[in-house]
């Protein structure tokens, strides 16, 4: 059985389901994923909306509750061997891991889980129905020429910690992505704004393009924004795991997903692995 710890926001879980799911395919053994909770209602647990191949229990329950295929896991290789992420971007090790492994990081690149890659779009499928609201906002981005772009901020700008590590793109950035896609599509395309400061965004980009700034949905329905974003015809990120995942699922074959080139404000912190080779860095 291959387990892995659940932690962090939407997009983290994600990275974190699809490299266990990945090793657990390879090996042709169960995935269970532990969630380690959190206070924070931003951090809650997501991934029940999805078509996920596994179990999912919370880290207490896993450490109280006797569980036959754990114990038959136990009785068949042993013990698990906890493989935790040393740096950040993609480790060869990984594709050594037996069939007995407990991951414990972020593991944040495609590379992790690029030979399933259609099992993992096919399993980050959202199962819960869109919202009346949601639905229509669906019709409308189907409709037209749609770029979605996300600004994140939340705890980069109030968290010291991680505004040094991560800290946030700024609005020169939004505009030069804007205006490189309005560009290469050579028309007028329109704007769904996405982002956890929809105040800041509404006071700080503007320009003549046509935005609509999508601010229906709390954190518990993260979800949903996830669906709107991977809709659109486009994708302009943010150095976010969340809108990196919105621009992944995007199933447009001609998409234009732009990125921050700078994806941590910290020199010392880098993952090369971050970004797939044919998203453009600004």
């Amino acid at each position: 059985m291959i387990t892995t710890f659940i932690y962090g926001g939407l997009g983290n879980q994600l990275f974190q389901y699809s490299a266990g799911r990945a090793l657990s395919l390879r090996h042709g053994v169960d995935l269970c994923l532990i969630w380690k909770g959190g206070s924070n209602k931003s951090r809650a647990l997501s991934m029940m909306h999805f078509n996920l191949n596994c179990k999912i229990l919370s880290s207490a329950s896993f450490m109280k509750r006797i569980n036959f295929d754990v114990v038959k896991s136990y009785i068949k290789h042993g013990s698990p061997v906890i493989f935790r992420e040393a740096t950040l971007g993609f480790n060869n090790q990984f594709t050594s891991l037996g069939p007995n492994i407990c991951l414990n990081g972020y593991w944040q690149s495609e590379k992790f889980f690029t030979p399933i890659e259609d099992t993992i779009r096919q399993d980050l499928k959202i199962l819960t129905p869109p919202s009346v609201q949601n639905q229509l906002l669906l019709e409308k981005i189907r409709s037209k020429d749609s770029i979605a772009l996300h600004i994140r901020r939340g705890d980069y700008v109030t968290n010291p910690s991680a505004f040094a590590v991560h800290g946030t793109c700024n609005i020169s950035y939004y505009k030069n992505a804007m205006q490189y896609i309005t560009e290469k599509l050579q028309k007028q395309p329109v704007f769904y704004i996405f982002s956890d400061d929809i105040p800041w965004a509404m006071a700080n980009l503007k320009n003549d393009h046509k935005m609509i700034f999508v601010n229906h949905n709390n954190d518990i329905q993260n979800y949903e924004d996830l669906r709107l974003m991977s809709y659109c015809k486009h994708n302009i990120i943010a150095n976010s795991s969340f809108s990196w995942w919105g621009a992944w699922l995007n199933k447009n074959p001609n998409k234009i997903v732009v990125a921050p080139q700078k994806w941590y404000a910290d020199h010392d912190t880098k993952n090369p692995d971050i970004l797939p080779s044919n998203w453009v860095k600004l």
